[in-house]
């Protein structure tokens, strides 16, 4: 009977999300405010049954319910309890549930927590919001159902992945959810300054937050699957350029770009087509993604389902939601064209140049795991997109967003500084950062381009921020620490994934029985 209540709890849930669309878009075109108002008990209704269906099938895995097909296809007596728990979202059915549910807590706290925000942006913002529960819990229920029951449960369920018996599971999804999930709050603030036409800075200053917490998220979210995947598969990397990785990496680049131009954007008033164009395209990506892993398009460790009528409905779902927003957008392109010009030397010419490189990142990235699906539908070849394509691509483009990262720490905001004053003050980076990428170059005696590439980016921003922040202690001036952290990790990150590349290396033994092999 739980069961029951479970499935029953999803269609009250769509039923919901439909009023939410009509009831309040009804009161905001009509300047009926007791409807529009409506918006937010309608959220906490939709989020309350979701909430329910949600536990009532994890209630099913904790009380080895076999007679729920879902259960009995991912879960055994024998499975400790942490795996019973995390196998709710082991498998397709139950992850897609996990995703209408972080989808709903983020709407309902955006309902909480959003009351000092012009009332018709908000309401507008959770119409948007209820659009895409709408289409996802369609999609729950008519093609991936969770509580689909079996005429004659078994009394032993088969078990879970064994890959997935491990303390990442427990934690790995629903962190990348969060951040991937999250990604459609900035995306639904952008729709809805669009729809209403309020361009202005308003919609900007609420954002913010919002897109730094999903970034976030998702950021911890990736590098807990690259952790997990290290130490479980074996890849021996910390990125194995695996097309569902490339798939998280997408909306990760496009969001860091959309954040510099939010940043851009409320510090002084430009850059706002950036930020618009940005903002739909990280959720974008984040459709994208959701496609390729549950459609089974693709061969990977990673993937959900094998379902062509899956597939089809996530691309068509996709495809409208992006369509509609870019029409939308390309309707009020003429009134974003601003007054004002980036001036050729200042922060805001530098954080453009970092979003085209940021774009051409994602393009290449798109490329690599479309193509061989393009050239495979077209004449039936089949051929791999590996590492090799990917890092000849990222390293010089890493090189560019590191130089571009120095300079701009040095840059000013909306005045270009002096070639002379520019290059006085990035020397000091540029020569501690060759003179210590020639001593790793003289201990290591191993020499790889790519490697040196990557190790000499990080370099740069590393020492440019250290130097930035001993300059401001010691003259006791404000430097945003949020920034220097998040920039700090960035040239960590390219440093010490480039040492790896050098310092490591694979031998194949081929050992028979009783023979001994040393390893040094």
């Amino acid at each position: 009977m739980l069961i029951e209540v479970g499935h029953f709890a999803l269609v009250l849930a769509l039923i919901i999300s439909v009023l939410l669309i009509v009831v309040p878009s009804i009161g905001l075109y009509q300047n009926k405010t007791s409807l529009a108002q409506l918006a937010r008990p309608l959220v906490w209704a939709q989020g309350f049954w979701i909430a329910l269906a949600f536990f009532v099938l994890m209630s099913a895995f904790l009380s080895n319910d076999f007679s729920v097909k879902y259960v009995a296809d991912n879960s055994n007596t024998q499975l400790p309890l942490l795996y019973k728990a995390s196998a709710v979202w082991g498998s397709h059915e139950g992850s897609l549930l996990l995703w209408v549910f972080v989808l709903s807590l983020w709407t309902v706290a955006v309902s909480i927590f959003s009351k000092r925000i012009p009332s018709d942006l908000i309401n507008q913002t959770l119409v948007v919001l209820g659009a895409i529960s709408f289409g996802f819990l369609l999609f729950l229920l008519f093609t991936s159902n969770p509580f689909e029951r079996l005429m004659m449960p078994p009394l032993e369920g088969r078990e879970l992945n064994p890959l997935l018996q491990d303390f990442g599971l427990a934690v790995h999804p629903p962190m990348l959810y969060m951040g991937y999930v999250g990604l459609a709050i900035p995306f639904a603030f952008v729709l809805s300054a669009l729809i209403r036409g309020q361009l202005d800075s308003t919609w900007i200053r609420w954002t913010r937050p919002w897109a730094l917490v999903s970034w976030s998220f998702l950021t911890v979210g990736i590098t807990l699957g690259s952790w997990w995947a290290y130490y479980e598969l074996g890849w021996g990397g910390y990125w194995f350029w695996d097309p569902v990785e490339n798939v998280a990496l997408m909306p990760w680049l496009a969001a860091t770009a959309f954040m510099h131009s939010l940043f851009a954007s409320s510090k002084s008033n430009i850059l706002k087509t950036w930020t618009l164009f940005l903002g739909i395209l990280i959720f974008a990506l984040s459709l994208f993604g959701a496609f390729i892993v549950r459609s089974g398009i693709i061969d990977s460790v990673h993937s959900f389902a094998n379902d062509p009528q899956r597939g089809l409905y996530l691309l068509g779902f996709s495809g409208f939601i992006t369509l509609i927003s870019l029409g939308i957008f390309a309707y009020r392109l003429p009134d974003m064209q601003s007054s004002k010009l980036i001036v050729t030397g200042s922060k805001e010419s530098f954080l453009s140049m970092n979003n085209i490189l940021m774009l051409t990142a994602i393009f290449s990235i798109f490329l690599g795991v479309t193509y061989p699906l393009i050239l495979e539908f077209i004449n039936g070849d089949k051929v791999s997109i590996g590492p090799p394509y990917y890092n000849a691509i990222f390293a010089p483009l890493i090189l560019m967003t590191s130089i571009f990262i120095m300079i701009s720490l040095e840059a000013l905001w909306q005045r270009g500084m002096q070639a002379r004053t520019l290059l006085i003050a990035v020397t000091p980076t540029f020569a501690i950062s060759s003179l210590i990428l020639y001593f790793i170059w003289y201990f290591v005696q191993v020499f790889s381009l790519l490697s040196y590439i990557g190790i000499y980016s990080g370099l740069l921003i590393i020492i440019s921020y250290l130097l930035k922040g001993a300059i401001s202690l010691k003259n006791k001036t404000y430097i945003n620490k949020g920034s220097f952290v998040a920039h700090l990790g960035l040239g960590l990150l390219f440093f010490a994934v480039s040492m790896n590349s050098i310092l490591s290396y694979q031998k194949n033994i081929n050992l028979f029985l009783g023979e001994q092999q040393f390893i040094n």
